[in-house]
């Protein structure tokens, strides 16, 4: 079986701040992390590995020579090979871009069974490239996998999570599944993983390489337009109300005459 994982490189969201003139996200000197989505993504895939010997899991993003971190960590998790796609042109790009750019990728990497993706990068929480690269590779795909119960000739059993519960599906091979946290617990690397994985090369491709036009790449393919992005003011401290039940609402309603919520003869 042939498994590919698509993971992201994204800031610490820790330790992340916005500019408050530019309102812009402050990168500099922020640490990255592998995406805790695609942690689980990884995991699962490895876990298949394990069970059906002769499997292969390939891990793919696209981002800046820096990515080649957090696909050096997916190396010593114990993916077999990785693969960066990297350019000025795909540079600025929303999640359509993002997407044309990973489908190509993963044609180029060639056949493939499963495909695992995050549920949602925790620097942007759109859950949109999953769903999206399936769409471009005409795929089935099932979001929000929450299990996988079993893997059939053709098809894969898994349990898809839902707000109060959870429903079984039966998704035809080959296919996207994206991951939540609740799929599985992601291992930690090894020392000889670490070793290894930085004995093995990271196949780098640009828009040439993927034979993509630049205008359908990055920015230029981009049509979201994020007008600003900002910080929420902090919320007031919380106030306890003491006493019975009828003093503490009468308390209640005193302090909503007393900040005009509430207008008298109402």
């Amino acid at each position: 079986m042939k498994i590919v994982v698509c993971i992201k490189q994204v800031p610490d969201t820790n330790e992340i701040k916005i500019d408050p003139l530019k309102g812009t996200l402050m990168r500099d000197g922020v640490p990255s992390i592998l995406n805790p989505d695609d942690a689980n993504a990884l995991e699962a895939a490895l876990q298949l590995k394990e069970e059906y010997p002769g499997s292969t899991v390939s891990v793919v993003t696209m981002g800046p020579a820096q990515a080649k971190y957090a696909l050096r960590e997916c190396l010593a998790m114990g993916a077999n090979d990785a693969y960066l796609l990297s350019s000025r042109a795909f540079g600025g790009a929303d999640t359509c871009a993002t997407s044309t750019t990973v489908a190509a990728g993963i044609k180029k990497i060639g056949d493939f069974d499963i495909i695992f993706a995050g549920r949602q990068a925790i620097d942007g929480d759109t859950a949109q490239v999953g769903p999206q690269v399936a769409q471009r590779l005409g795929l089935p795909i099932a979001t929000y996998v929450q299990g996988i119960r079993e893997i059939r000739e053709k098809s894969v059993i898994i349990e898809r999570m839902l707000e109060d519960g959870y429903e079984i599906l039966d998704v035809q091979r080959p296919c996207v599944l994206t991951a939540v946290k609740e799929l599985n617990k992601p291992r930690y690397m090894t020392v000889i993983g670490i070793e290894q994985a930085y004995q093995k090369e990271i196949t780098v491709w640009d828009e040439v390489d993927l034979e993509l036009d630049p205008a359908d790449c990055g920015h230029n393919a981009s049509p979201t337009k994020v007008f600003r992005s900002f910080t929420p003011p902090p919320k007031g401290a919380g106030e306890m109300l003491d006493g019975t039940v009828n003093e503490m609402a009468q308390s209640l309603v005193n302090k909503l005459f007393d900040t005009h919520v509430l207008q008298k003869g109402q």
